[in-house]
């Protein structure tokens, strides 16, 4: 899970630098557009990961596995 997570907040970010500079929005190219039901899934999912990857600040590192 924390993979597949970390995957799409890589794509929301990469997507938001293309807008930043280049006006491009990678997703709704793709996906037909802002409004586009596949591109608001994406979206979606991409905020779910960004907010489950927030656990990750949280979780211990420090494993020792014995």
């Amino acid at each position: 899970m924390d993979t597949l997570a970390l995957v799409l907040v890589i794509i929301g970010a990469l997507n938001w630098g293309l807008i930043s500079l280049f006006q491009f929005d990678l997703v709704a190219n793709i996906f037909g557009g802002q409004d586009a039901l596949l591109s608001r899934i994406v979206y979606g999912l991409v905020g779910l990961a960004g907010i489950y990857c927030i656990s990750l600040l949280f979780r211990d590192r420090h494993r020792v596995d014995s």
